[in-house]
Parts: structure tokens; sequence; C-alpha cells
């Protein structure tokens, strides 16, 4: 797949069954992610008794959404990464997710994923 391509794929699957909060299948976090970043979204807290890192949706970036004008531009590519930047509004604000992408052996992975509020999701989870 395209950088583009594991974008959106992601974005299709968090709708079924979200890589994020889920417990039960490993290689679901792998598909998208890479090693460090699988790693820290694999090993979250994510019982209802343990407070986690995310407190809201990582692909939005909100709690609350109401989502529209959703674009996923065409990446740029140099050197084995590549950027793909997704801009939406979310009640009435509009926003932007940079996602990061590295070429592996396995294909395009996703090492870190961007806000417009200046956080990241890497220092997120490792907060």
């Amino acid at each position: 797949m395209t950088p583009r391509q594991v974008v959106d794929d992601l974005y299709r699957q968090h709708e079924k069954q979200s890589p994020f909060f889920q417990t039960k299948s490993r290689a679901l976090v792998d598909r998208y992610f890479d090693k460090q970043l699988a790693d820290l979204i694999w090993n979250m807290p994510n019982s209802p008794d343990e407070v986690g890192p995310l407190d809201g949706d990582p692909l939005y970036n909100a709690q609350d959404m109401e989502i529209k004008s959703f674009v996923i531009h065409q990446p740029t590519t140099k050197n084995g990464r590549a950027t793909v930047l997704v801009t939406f509004t979310n009640i009435g604000k509009k926003q932007e997710v940079m996602f990061l992408l590295a070429s592996r052996k396995s294909g395009w992975k996703i090492t870190n994923i961007k806000y417009d509020d200046g956080t990241d999701l890497v220092q997120i989870l490792k907060q």
C-alpha cells in the first residue's frame, strides 16, 4: 500500500475496530504502526480501572466529533519517509493531523501522528 492508502485504511479500520482501544490483536496494531509506536499503543492501559494516556480519539485529536470536509491529501515522500496530511472540520473548527511514515520491509508504517496543537502521539503515549 502507498502511504496514503495506509492512512485511508487505518481510518476505515478505526470505524470497525480501532487498533488503539483493543487488546486482542497485536497484528492489527502492527499492520499500521512502526515497532516503537506499535509497542506504545499495545502497552498502554486499556482496562476501565486504569487511566490511559489517551483522553480522546487519536485519529481526530478530540473527545467529541462531528466530522465534516474530511480529506486525506497526497503524501510527500523523500528518502523512504512520507508525510500524509489529513484535514477536516470538527464541530466547526478546521483541524489538521499529520501522519509520519517510514518504508519498511513489510511496507509503509506510521511512525508518529502530529497534531495541530503541537502535540504528537508518541509524546502523549510516553507520558
